[in-house]
C-alpha cells in the first residue's frame, strides 16, 4: 500500500472537508513536494477535522467538523492541548506546522478564508533531546553482525558503511537509484528534502562494500529494477521503513540499543566538528539549509568537544 492514499486519510470526514484536502494534494503535487511531506501536512489536517467531530468538547464544533472554513484559533488550540496530552509536544508540534500550510492553502491559494485561525496560535514548546552518536566500536559490532558473503549480509554492510560515512538521512540512502552509485568516482548522488539534490563522496572501505553488493545484486531477481536496495527473496524493494526495522534488529543483534540512521548523521556533524571543519561545507554536505541545525546536530557530544579543546588550550595551566 502506497504511503499516502487519500481515500484512508480522509475516512470519516465530511464531504467538504475530504474534497478541500483532495484538492490541497493536488496543489502539494504540482509544488512537487515530496510524498512523505504531502502525508504528514494532510495527516495534520485529516486529523483535525476527525477530531471536531469526535473529540471535541466544544459544542460549536459541529460546524467546523463539516467545513474547514469554519475552525477558529479556539477550535486549534483545543486540538493542540488534546495532541500534548494524548501524543506529545512533538507531535503536536509537527501538527501545527502541517495545519499552518493548510490554512495558508486555504487563504492565499483558495481565498476560501479571511483570516487563517493559525494567525495567533503559539507553537507548543518541545524539549530538545540530546541525541548521543553512534561511536566507532558501536558501528563495528554492527559490522560484525552482518559478516559473510551472502547476499543480506553483503547489502547491509553496504547500507552500514554508506549512512555511516555520509551521514545522509534514512530517506536519502534508502531512495537510491542504482544511477546515483558511481564507483568510478567514488560518490553518490542524494535526493535531499526540498528537491535539494547533492553529489558526496565516500571512502575506500564503503567503495569495495558498495562494489561487492552491486555484484551480488547483478545476480538477484530484482537486478532489473532500478531502485538500489533490494529484499532478500524475489524482485521486491527494501524500503526506508524496511531499512529502519532492519537496523533496529541488527542493533539487537550486536547489542547495541536504539540504533537508527540518524545517529550517524549526528555522528558525521559531531567528528566534522571536532576535526575543525567548516560548518559552511558540512552543510552542503549534509543538505542543510538552515544554520540551526549545524548546532543541534552533534549537540549531544559538544561538552566531549569543549573539554578537548579546553585541555589543548591549557587555560591556567601556564602560571
Amino acid at each position: 500500500m502506497p504511503l499516502l492514499d487519500l481515500q484512508k486519510l480522509t475516512a470519516g470526514l465530511s464531504r467538504t472537508w475530504a474534497g478541500f484536502l483532495r484538492d490541497w494534494d493536488r496543489s502539494l503535487r504540482a509544488g512537487n513536494y515530496p510524498a512523505t511531506t504531502r502525508y504528514n501536512y494532510l495527516l495534520a489536517a485529516a486529523q483535525l477535522g476527525r477530531y471536531l467531530g469526535e473529540s471535541s468538547p466544544d459544542p460549536d464544533a459541529d460546524d467546523a467538523a463539516d467545513d474547514p472554513c469554519a475552525v477558529t484559533r479556539a477550535h486549534v488550540e483545543a486540538f493542540q492541548a488534546w495532541m500534548i496530552e494524548t501524543r506529545s509536544a512533538s507531535t503536536a508540534l509537527n501538527k501545527h506546522k502541517g495545519l499552518q500550510q493548510f490554512f495558508k492553502w486555504l487563504l492565499v491559494d483558495e481565498q476560501a478564508i479571511d483570516r487563517s485561525p493559525m494567525e495567533r496560535v503559539r507553537q507548543p514548546k518541545t524539549p530538545r533531546k540530546l541525541i548521543p552518536v553512534l561511536r566507532d566500536e558501536d558501528t563495528g559490532k554492527l559490522l560484525d553482525a552482518c559478516k559473510g558473503k551472502g547476499f543480506v549480509n553483503l547489502r547491509d554492510e553496504a547500507l552500514i558503511r554508506l549512512y555511516c560515512n555520509t551521514g545522509a538521512r534514512l530517506s536519502e540512502v534508502g531512495n537510491l537509484l542504482v544511477a546515483d552509485v558511481d564507483l568510478n568516482t567514488e560518490s553518490v548522488h542524494f535526493h535531499g528534502k526540498g528537491a535539494k539534490d547533492r553529489r558526496v563522496r565516500f571512502g575506500p572501505k564503503t567503495a569495495r562494500a558498495l562494489s561487492r553488493y552491486l555484484r551480488a545484486r547483478d545476480k538477484h531477481k530484482g537486478a532489473a529494477l532500478p531502485q538500489l536496495w533490494l529484499a532478500e527473496r524475489g524482485a521486491a524493494l527494501l524500503t526506508p521503513n524496511g531499512i529502519k526495522i532492519l537496523l533496529k534488529r541488527l542493533g539487537k543483534a550486536a547489542g547495541v540499543p536504539d540504533v537508527h540512521a540518524h545517529r550517524w548523521r549526528h555522528n558525521f556533524a559531531h567528528e566534522w566538528k571536532r576535526a575543525g571543519g567548516d560548518t559552511g561545507d558540512l552543510m552542503l554536505l549534509l543538505g542543510w539549509a538552515s544554520d540551526d541545525m549545524p548546532r543541534h546536530y552533534g549537540a549531544s557530544a559538544a561538552a566531549e568537544r569543549a573539554q578537548e579543546t579546553q585541555a589543548r588550550l591549557g587555560i591556567g595551566e601556564r602560571v
